[in-house]
């Protein structure tokens, strides 16, 4: 695997650029399970960055319809949904080399062959590698909600991301975000709410219940016992 989480970018005169992320990178400790992982399976389920679109049934070696998901963590739901829907392509995206090998080893004891998995900027990777039109849903669970106002501008959920990933989406597909954090769920609200090229799938036109396509993970199953609160939502892209 390739640990170049985020390519350089250099203006006219060589001098590096800086661009505004939504993810700090934290490297981790890995465990000899997740470091066997990363150097056993991710030559099979693994995908390098590279800044030139891909086939995405080149990559699954077959055409089906395709689920991206950008930060999955240490990846549980993500094999979960994989395994659940074998007739599904999952593509996940994570810039932590210890969820990527936690990730790896869960699919690989699951036999899973519907999953593929990246290490690199999930902005990057949408702008060169997706194509456009190619994706049936892409997926934003529990991303940083950046609490501080002046760290809010790091959310990455703003018009500039909402309409990259309205281009990647087929006609009919969906971007399906879910947080804990309320301020960020009306942020996101009120950003998708702008692109006219989305239509709410929510018959209130603000958020929907889970669906069963979206696990519960052990943190989210925790905050319901303290009370705590999720929010969903999903909007469709439009023609």
């Amino acid at each position: 695997m390739i640990n170049d989480v985020i390519s350089p970018e250099f203006d006219e005169n060589g001098r590096a650029m800086r661009r505004i992320r939504s993810f700090v990178r934290r490297q981790g400790r890995l465990t000899k399970g997740q470091q066997y992982a990363l150097d056993h399976y991710w030559p099979v389920m693994g995908v390098e960055y590279q800044a030139a679109p891909v086939e995405i049934a080149t990559l699954f070696g077959r055409a089906a319809p395709t689920v991206l998901e950008i930060g999955f963590g240490m990846g549980a739901s993500l094999v979960t949904m994989a395994s659940h829907n074998p007739q599904q392509n999952f593509l996940g995206i994570e810039v932590h080399s210890p969820g990527v090998g936690a990730c790896l080893a869960d699919a690989h004891e699951a036999e899973l062959s519907n999953l593929r998995v990246m290490c690199h900027d999930a902005v990057e990777v949408l702008q060169n590698m997706i194509p456009n039109g190619s994706l049936d849903m892409v997926q934003l669970f529990f991303p940083d909600p950046w609490h501080k106002a002046r760290h809010n501008k790091r959310r990455i959920v703003q018009p500039p991301f909402v309409e990259l990933v309205l281009s990647k989406l087929k006609v009919g597909g969906v971007f399906h975000m879910a947080t804990d954090w309320q301020p960020y769920a009306e942020h996101m609200l009120e950003v998708m709410n702008g692109n006219a090229g989305y239509r709410n799938l929510s018959k209130n036109h603000d958020y929907v219940p889970r669906p069963d396509s979206r696990p519960l993970t052990k943190f989210e199953l925790r905050g319901q016992r303290l009370g705590h609160g999720v929010w969903d939502l999903m909007f469709e892209r439009m023609e």
